[in-house]
């Protein structure tokens, strides 16, 4: 059954995603025969032909093939439903949660293409058919997840004797058909289910327009900065994207900082203009907060208001209380314990590192006190009185394609993957690249689409899509999935140079690939990164560990002029760096996650959020000198989606379970012992959600995991440790 991104309830019935975005499924299935013009010759509803298992045809799709596409395909799995909830032969496994698993194939591979241009080609056309789509596709998974006969199969399955006799895999099948349609809904009685219905066609509506405002502001807020004098400070580098993205503009001879975080953090860290580095930040941290017609706090209101009423109306006590249940923090409160218990020693970090920033102003005679503006700056400063580590030093050996390729071999010495680039393949802009996945035995296990770097109409931020699911029920169908990031590019032809954050993120959003690289399942619903919210962080933030390695930066980790690896001491230097700055990162995330959560607490009480935002920070004790790392008028993790709504706690719940579970490996022989990969493969990345995710966790580690490993990471001093109880 097709998952799609449509705001409703439904959109719950695969808890996947990573990164604020949603995985969609497409298979090389034929759409049912179309009679009508715009359809027949409808690329999107033609099945997905050429070599790996056929592929999504990329180079054929135009924005007006959409509206047209995803109403045929609807129609036509709106005929599969009907068919499967209308069987006379009693309810088995096989003619309804399985007949349920090969439906709506043609809608899935519309999906995977209209998400590309959502995420990636958001045009003023395709935004467009976007907001007229939003509702009717929150409509259709209502449909569907309130069909009463279809329900009644469901459950008649769920609940039958014979439900014994299925495998472990059919079982947990069951179950998720049984409870994500309960959870959507299905036990309502037709009133309720009918202004659920409403709410969740409004929401599809407010987060399209949340995430559409959000894009503007990043696209239409820039510094231009006309002369040269200005970029003092700035590495060359630095400059040179600068200066590329201007002449991109029609502005050759000039410097522009985008609207980005890729473009404004490096600003920030090195440019010696303070006037510059506060206006940089302020059109940063207002994006959504103009007070314009793109203003969101509106938005955000009734968002919460109707997550709330919904919420009520499903039998839950907050909107939080819901997202959690299936979760492995289960609780809102239990989530909270753990943003709790690390917020009060990473504010106390912030002192100290404030206190060291504000020591080196006032020897340089700056006469400041040091501002949000200013962290970046100063932090850099101290970076490199501290630990002798200057980020300039660092960044000409990371150059992005080599560190493309590091990761690549991580994956092989890991788990065996080798990946070889394609030529044919369609690909959806020029700067895509494709690669084959093959498994250490030299099976073909998927498509890695790579699209690296920053353009007009594409989201801010790094993601992993997945265009097609791993599945094996009818036959093997490989895996097709993406990364995608915001680079900024340099001058043509010359090697793109990263920051050691950039190259992190890399890394990460590789992890979330490989998951659905790796999987290796029966059914589609239980497929690679299918698991549950605060679990799916787990390997991309596990695999960001391996960048550090000596393997990995003696081999990869290259001058850009002269070829030669980081030297030992440098890398020596990183790794005794490795905590730095660790109160500034923690708080403002902590500070995003603990806004969420409590926004999503307060039930049905009216919210202003401004005020809010600005109260609940003075009551945490918010340090006046960072703000959020998603300010809640530009945090399209909660609020251009369901996804992460009172969910962004999992970042952090994630990494308790990575900080452990890489001692795993530092226990053993090493990052690249095979005993250690070798369970983290079969344990973890093949079993996609085919298990409980606590279950799995345990059988990978043999207990669970504790927060101590998680502080001593952070540079923190654990409970265990301190005397505290």
């Amino acid at each position: 059954m097709r998952k799609l991104l449509a705001g409703g309830c439904a959109a719950l019935l695969l808890l996947s995603g990573a990164c604020a975005t949603t995985h969609q499924e497409g298979r090389n299935v034929n759409p049912a025969e179309q009679t009508t013009a715009p359809t027949a010759s409808n690329p999107l509803l033609a099945p997905w032909t050429g070599q790996y298992g056929g592929v999504p045809p990329f180079d054929k799709v135009q924005v007006e093939h959409f509206e047209p596409a995803l109403a045929a395909a609807m129609d036509e799995n709106r005929r599969e439903i009907a068919a499967i909830a209308a069987d006379q032969a009693a309810p088995t496994f096989e003619n309804t949660i399985a007949a349920l698993e090969r439906s709506g194939r043609a809608l899935s591979n519309v999906l995977a293409a209209y998400n590309v241009w959502g995420t990636s080609l958001a045009t003023p056309e395709y935004q467009a058919v976007e907001r007229t789509m939003a509702p009717r596709l929150a409509a259709f998974d209502d449909e569907i997840t309130q069909n009463a006969a279809l329900f009644g199969r469901i459950e008649a399955v769920y609940q039958s004797p014979e439900k014994a006799k299925l495998t472990p895999e059919q079982q947990r099948l069951a179950w998720l058909y049984y409870t994500n349609f309960v959870r959507a809904g299905a036990k309502l009685d037709e009133p309720a289910k009918k202004r659920l219905g409403e709410i969740n066609q409004r929401l599809a509506s407010l987060y399209t327009e949340f995430g559409q405002n959000l894009l503007a502001d990043e696209e239409s807020y820039t510094v231009v900065i006309e002369s040269e004098s200005d970029l003092a400070g700035l590495p060359a580098s630095v400059r040179d994207a600068m200066a590329s993205e201007a002449e991109a503009r029609g502005m050759k001879g000039k410097w522009i900082v985008t609207n980005t975080r890729s473009s404004m953090e490096p600003f920030l860290t090195y440019a010696d203009r303070r006037e510059l580095r506060e206006k940089v930040w302020r059109n940063y941290v207002s994006r959504g907060d103009n007070g314009d017609e793109r203003d969101n706090k509106k938005l955000i209101a009734e968002t919460l208001a109707l997550r709330a009423e919904r919420a009520a109306l499903l039998g839950y006590e907050t909107h939080a209380h819901w997202r959690l249940e299936n979760t492995m923090a289960k609780t809102p409160e239990r989530a909270m314990q753990l943003l709790e218990a690390v917020w009060k020693p990473a504010v106390a970090r912030v002192g100290e590192e404030v206190a060291d920033m504000q020591a080196i102003a006032d020897k340089e005679g700056a006469k400041l006190t040091i501002e949000p503006w200013d962290y970046r700056y100063y932090a850099e400063k101290v970076r490199k009185a501290k630990y002798d580590l200057d980020q300039n030093e660092v960044k000409p050996y990371l150059q992005l394609e080599k560190l493309r390729e590091g990761m690549f071999w991580v994956a092989g010495e890991l788990f065996g993957f080798s990946f070889t680039p394609v030529t044919d393949v369609p690909v959806f802009h020029p700067d895509v690249r494709v690669f084959q996945v093959k498994d250490a035995s030299g099976k073909h296990v998927g498509l890695f689409y790579f699209d690296p770097f920053a353009r007009p109409h594409k989201r801010s931020g790094a993601w992993m899509d997945a265009y097609r699911r791993e599945e094996r029920f009818d036959g093997e169908v490989p895996a097709i999935v993406s990364n995608n990031c915001n680079f900024v590019k340099g001058k043509p032809g010359e090697p793109i140079l990263i920051s050691w954050d950039d190259a992190t993120t890399l890394f990460h959003e590789f992890g979330h690939a490989l998951h659905g690289l790796a999987s290796n399942v029966s059914y589609p619903s239980l497929s690679g990164t299918a698991v549950a919210r605060d679990y799916v962080e787990f390997p991309s933030q596990l695999l960001e560990h391996w960048l550090s390695t000596p393997e990995v930066l003696g081999r990869f980790a290259l001058h850009h002029e002269t070829g030669e690896p980081m030297p030992a001491q440098l890398a020596a230097k990183i790794e005794k760096a490795a905590t730095f700055n660790q109160g500034f990162s923690t708080v403002e995330f902590l500070a995003s996650a603990l806004i969420d959560m409590k926004l999503h607490l307060e039930g049905n009480k009216p919210i202003d959020p401004g005020a809010f935002e600005r109260e609940t920070l003075a009551a945490l004790g918010m340090p006046r000198e960072i703000v959020m790392r998603h300010r809640t008028p530009q945090f399209a993790h909660v609020f251009a989606g369901d996804g992460y709504a009172a969910g962004y706690y999992s970042y952090l719940w994630s990494d308790t379970l990575v900080a452990d579970a890489f001692e795993a490996f530092t226990e053993a022989q090493g990052p690249y012992d095979r005993e250690v990969a070798k369970r983290l493969l079969e344990k973890v990345l093949t079993v996609g959600n085919t298990v409980d995710p606590l279950e799995g966790y345990r059988a990978f580690r043999g207990r669970e995991a504790g927060i101590d490993a998680l502080m001593r990471k952070r540079g923190f001093v654990p409970a265990s440790e301190s005397g505290e109880q």
